[in-house]
């Protein structure tokens, strides 16, 4: 998903703080960075609340993207790894790919995890002590590997580096996703990973959510403006969508130190992928099913949409705090659906017949040896078996009824001048 920068923040941060240098302090307390201010998902969404009891200490979130650049001091310190998959960027990944989106690595990253520039100064992210793991991908064209490939391959070293949440900002656009995906998404649930993706933007021409937000088991992540409204142009919608943040007036820190406003469900889930690092860090003994399972339950419902889940907002708007805090209670099974069930439901009809065993072989009895040749005879003399068989009954047959037709030929005779009147005698 290609993420849109609006404008240059820092036009806007010499205008807050010069209105706040210029307005009197009621009391000795310190002005509030203007940068910091800018930030209004921090304390509207439960996040500040939630760093009184962690800021994700001890997990790692690993950034599937175009890249986390080196050089800006919000990220220093943050990523601890990372590997291009691209075929076109530095081994480390710490090397933005792309042309129109080399930037977008580096924002995803700063919403996530980003340091500050001092202590409460300069952009922070939701989880400012967890670890970023930078693997960089080529959207589009940017890149020499299939972009089904690199997703994969990414998934999969991302999760033998320790990865505890991977987030995936962006969408293919089709509902649908490449057979590759099956086995690497499976390895990450397969590992106790928390996977959040992006649900994709309206105003890219994704009307409805398209994979990876379609797979089944991953966090889904809407968008909403700054009144908590569904994004008429950063969101898209779909049954899968499991919570909804921020996505419109987003900071982000560029590869050059420049600070952006931008809108996008990119920025919505690295806000929720942050989330699910503060849980984890808070409760390090839940499995990746009772993680999404928290954040879903105490996410706030809208009030324009009575049904809870909806395609709109899923079960509601983050609150970082309660996700954290409140009890919940635990579940067996991912609320978001399982993956591997799906497969057997239906890659079942696309897979080919299975070949049929080769039944073993059948040994027949060899056939008795054949008898040795008679002696040539003249086929006009007669043989043993033509006398027995043949001449000798028929004669004997012939010969009886020979005798059968003069006996009755005789007593015929007979009988016949027994009846025939003699004249009398004088």
């Amino acid at each position: 998903m290609r993420a849109v920068r609006v404008a240059l923040a820092a036009a806007l941060v010499a205008v807050t703080a010069a209105l706040t240098a210029g307005a009197p302090s009621p009391s000795p307390t310190p002005p509030v960075d203007p940068v910091r201010n800018m930030e209004y998902w921090l304390k509207e969404y439960g996040i500040s609340d939630a760093w009184k009891t962690t800021k994700g200490a001890g997990t790692t979130i690993a950034v599937i993207d175009t890249g986390i650049a080196r050089g800006p001091k919000e990220l220093d310190g943050a990523v601890v790894g990372g590997a291009d998959f691209s075929g076109i960027g530095k081994a480390d990944g710490r090397t933005p790919v792309g042309e129109q989106d080399r930037n977008h690595g580096s924002w995803v990253a700063s919403l996530a995890a980003g340091r500050g520039t001092a202590a409460d100064k300069g952009m922070i992210g939701v989880a400012p002590e967890a670890d970023l793991l930078s693997l960089s991908i080529g959207f589009g064209d940017n890149a020499s590997v299939p972009f089904a490939d690199q997703v994969a391959e990414a998934i999969r070293w991302a999760v033998d580096h320790g990865a505890d949440v991977i987030n995936l900002s962006f969408t293919t656009n089709t509902l649908d996703w490449d057979r590759s995906w099956d086995d690497a998404f499976l390895y990450a649930f397969d590992h106790d990973v928390v996977v959040v993706v992006a649900a994709g933007n309206r105003e890219s021409g994704t009307e409805e959510v398209g994979a990876p937000a379609t797979i089944p088991g991953v966090l889904t992540v809407g968008g909403v403006d700054k009144a908590g409204r569904a994004s008429s142009t950063a969101s898209t919608q779909g049954i899968t969508i499991g919570v909804s943040a921020p996505s419109e007036e987003l900071l982000g820190v560029s590869p050059n130190g420049d600070l952006v406003i931008w809108d996008g469900t990119s920025g919505a889930a690295p806000i929720v992928a942050g989330v699910a690092a503060l849980v984890r860090s808070a409760h390090p003994d839940l499995d990746a099913a009772n993680v999404i399972n928290r954040i879903i339950r105490t996410a706030t419902p809208s009030d324009r949409e009575k049904k809870v889940p909806n395609a709109i907002y899923g079960y509601g708007l983050i609150n970082a705090a309660k996700a954290v805090s409140a009890p919940v209670t635990a579940v067996s099974a991912n609320p978001m659906g399982d993956l591997r069930e799906w497969i057997r439901l239906y890659r079942r009809a696309e897979s080919t017949p299975a070949p049929s065993p080769t039944p073993a072989p059948f040994t027949v009895a060899p056939l008795p040896d054949a008898e040795p040749p008679s002696r040539a005879v003249s086929p006009l003399l007669p043989s043993s078996d033509s006398l027995r068989y043949g001449t000798v009954p028929l004669v004997a047959l012939s010969l009886g009824t020979i005798l059968v037709v003069l006996g009755v030929t005789a007593a015929a005779r007979r009988i016949r001048s027994a009846r025939t009147p003699r004249p009398p005698s004088r």
